[in-house]
Formats: C-alpha cells, structure tokens, sequence
C-alpha cells in the first residue's frame, strides 16, 4: 500500500529533492546548452549544405541546416505552454505527483540516451527526440518545483530552493568541464569528436537518470489536499482546472503582477544569457576581424555557471537580512547594470571574464528567489497547478526576448544596441515586482509569510 504524508522539514526528504537538481542540470547544461545544438546543426549541414533547407514548408517557409536545433527548441517550448499547466493541474487533484514527476523523467532520459545513436543522416529523428527530451524536462519539472510546497514551511523555502539551484549549477559545472575535456581531447583517445559528443550526451543523460534513483527512493507521495471528483477522469478534470487557475489567478491580482513581473525580467534575463556567446563572439572577435575562441566562449560559460553556485548561495543569505523582495530587486538592479555595462563599456576580453562573473551571481540568485517567493503566495492544494504556469514563465519566456533582439538587430545592424533593448523587459520587471504587495499576495493565497511561519512553528 502507498505510504502517503505530509511531514514538512524532513532533511531525508529535502536532501531527496535537491538531488533531482544535481541530476537534471547535468543534462541541461551539457545536452541542451552546448553540446547538441553544435551536433545536429553539422549532421544536418553535412547532408544538405552550410544552411540548406532541411524541411520545405511551401509558402509557409522552410527549415534550414542553422534553424533546425532552434526550431526543435521552439516546439517544444509551444508543446509545454499547452502541456504543463493540465499536467500540474490533474496533479493537484491526485496522489500522482511522484509517479508523473518520475514518468517524465524517465521519458526524458530514455529520449536523451537514444540521441547517443544519432549519426548520419538521422538529424531529423535527433530533433524529435530532443523535442521529447525538452518537453520531459519541463514536465518533470512541475511536479519538481510544486513538491517544494509539500516538503518546506515558508521560512525554509529560500534557504531549500537556493541550495538546489546551487548543487544544480555545481553537477551541471562539473559534467561539463568533464565533458568538454573529453571531447577536445578525443583524438587522444582514438575516437572521433563525433562519437565523443555522442558519448558525453549519453553520459550526462545517465547521470541525469542514475541520480534521480535517490531523489525517487528518498521523497515521499504526498497526500493530494483536493479529492477527485466523482464521474471525472483526471483528462478532463486537467482541462477544466487550467481554466480555473487562471480565473482564480485574476482574482489573485498580486500573485498575478509578479507571475508577469517574472515574465518580464527572466525574459530579460534568459535573452542575455542565450545571446551572451554570439554577442561577445560578434563584438570582441568577429567586427575586429578576429575568428572568435571557443575555448574562450565555453571558459565564460564555466566561470558563469560556477558563479551562480555561489550566487544562489550568498543571496540566499542576503535574503535573510533584507528580506527575500529586496533581494530579489538588488539581483534584478545588478542585471540592468549588466546590460548598460555590455553596451557602452565592454571592449576586452579581460572585461568579459569579470563580467560573466557577475552574470553568474545574479543568475542563480534570480532563478531561486522567484522560485522561493512564488511558493508563498500560491493557494494550498494548487501548487502544481501554479507551477504549470511558472514553469512556462520559466523556459519559455525567451521567445519575447529573442524575438525584440532579433528585431533590433535587424533594424540596426548592432549587437549592442540589441542587448541594450533587453532592459525594457528588465526594467518592466522590476517595476512590476516592486510594487508588487508580497504580504498581502501571501495572505491572500490563504498562507504564512516566512516570519509567521517560524513564529507558529516556535509556538507549536
């Protein structure tokens, strides 16, 4: 019989959960950050030309050599924003969270592994399996987060999300370093770059897998706050609640004004990052007449993603001082200042090592913090579906942005005056998030704030 609880502050159980971040940013930050989009762009421009047209779409245009690994991105994110909130919401009504959450992780893995026999001309099943991959990703991720709610009491919450973001950046840091030695001295070896990538997508696929046993074993099922409605399958019960998340999040107008606020700002944020290699690439290498270094572009990613590790940490301790708000605007601040300093002042490559490290420091402490902060101010017995909208706000926010940087970039022929269009979506962010009431969001959503919740639990 299923052993169902809801024990709050179990280190059991939180070290369970934070494992699954080490787990999976292994595969993001190896398989989808670096290694597989360099992959499949050259298989597919080995059989059709530097940017031939993979598939033709007639007057509805074509998908060439270059686009094909953007393209497979674009879907799916587009499968999430309709998948994810019916997943989270069918979720809230069962005791089926662990079982979906490991489900999709599964699929995931599965799905990654197999792209370690992608060669040839197969690039086009490499794309559907990379659709399948991403979307498992973020699926398995709303159930991830949402258990945030049922393992912490609000005054462990930013402590809890900024040591999983942490150990997250830690795994992905360390699969990659070790990945990217591999792959660059293959030949060493006596193997081909080809079949090195291949390897290394497989290795930090199993990792993924290997280590999410532990998350699995360690977290408990959670009893579901809701009971199933009779005559109703959990399909249609997914549907008429993402409906009714939505109406109840009208109603819930704070938690709404920072939902968008996030939007915003991790727009903002996550454009800067995906354009951070072609914009040092073009600025400091190319307009000089220089071939840009990929030793030097991958190096900025690594010092990035270590920084981060620190930056979940020490802001987190922050929080702690100023308040959780607070900090999270000062992380949004440091991002403006990033953005003005890359457009008028970034002219070195000496610049841009200590600028990545910055990057990194509000990377991670932005990522957490919102994180954190929303898990308060959602309804009990709602999390996943909440967090079915988060996590679109979280992966798929890049399509604004990308979309404004193409568009300045077009228009101006100019890098920097792309990035700088950025601050738009940060400075909105920011705004929104300032004004934003978090006491009264919280108490609206029927929850503690962090300090009333140590204080019920003091008095227990």
């Amino acid at each position: 019989m299923t052993n169902v609880e809801n024990k709050k502050n179990d280190r059991r159980e939180i070290f369970g959960w934070l494992m699954y971040d080490w787990a999976n940013s292994a595969f993001y930050t190896t398989v989808i950050s670096v290694l597989l989009g360099p992959y499949l762009t050259s298989l597919a421009q080995a059989h059709v030309g530097d940017n031939g047209v993979v598939m033709d779409f007639a007057g509805f245009g074509s998908i060439t050599a270059k686009s094909l690994f953007n393209f497979a991105i674009t879907v799916s994110v587009f499968l999430q924003i309709i998948l994810l909130p019916l997943l989270g919401a069918a979720a809230d009504y069962s005791n089926l969270k662990k079982r979906l959450m490991a489900f999709f992780c599964y699929l995931g893995v599965a799905a990654s592994c197999l792209l370690f026999f992608i060669e040839g001309e197969a690039y086009l099943l490499g794309s559907v399996l990379l659709i399948v991959a991403n979307l498992s990703f973020g699926a398995a991720n709303v159930f991830y987060n949402a258990y945030l709610v049922d393992i912490t009491t609000e005054d462990n919450r930013d402590r809890i999300s900024s040591y999983g973001f942490a150990m997250g950046y830690f795994a992905g840091i360390l699969m990659l370093i070790l990945n990217i030695l591999f792959v660059q001295n293959a030949e060493s070896f006596g193997l081909s770059t080809g079949f090195a990538v291949r390897l290394s997508i497989l290795a930090a696929s199993l990792w993924w897998g290997g280590f999410a046993v532990v998350t699995f074993m360690l977290l408990r099922t959670h009893q579901a706050v809701k009971p199933m409605p009779e005559n109703k399958s959990l399909i249609r019960i997914g549907f008429g609640e993402v409906l009714q998340t939505f109406r109840e999040l009208i109603k819930l107008k704070r938690t709404a004004q920072f939902l968008l606020g996030h939007f915003c700002y991790n727009n903002g944020i996550q454009t800067v990052i995906n354009s951070a290699s072609v914009f040092l690439a073009q600025e400091l290498f190319v307009s000089r007449g220089e071939e840009a270094s990929q030793a030097f572009l991958l190096g900025i990613f690594a010092v990035a993603q270590i920084s981060a590790l620190v930056g979940a940490i020490v802001f987190e301790r922050l929080a702690r001082l100023i308040g959780t708000k607070n900090s999270l605007l000062l992380s949004i601040f440091v991002w403006v200042c990033i953005v003005v300093y890359a457009y008028a002042l970034l002219d070195t490559v000496f610049q841009a090592w200590i600028l990545s490290v910055f990057i990194g420091l509000v990377l991670g402490s932005s990522q957490a913090l919102s994180r954190s902060l929303f898990s308060q101010m959602i309804p009990i017995g709602r999390e996943s579906s909440f967090f079915g909208l988060y996590e679109i706000s979280e992966r798929g926010t890049t399509l604004l942005g990308s979309l404004i940087f193409g568009i300045v970039v077009g228009a101006t022929g100019s890098y920097r005056q792309a990035i700088l269009s950025l601050i738009i979506l940060l400075i909105a962010g920011f705004l929104l998030l300032f004004f934003t009431d978090i006491k009264r969001a919280i108490h609206e959503a029927g929850q503690h704030t962090p300090e009333e919740a140590a204080a019920l639990e003091t008095n227990a």
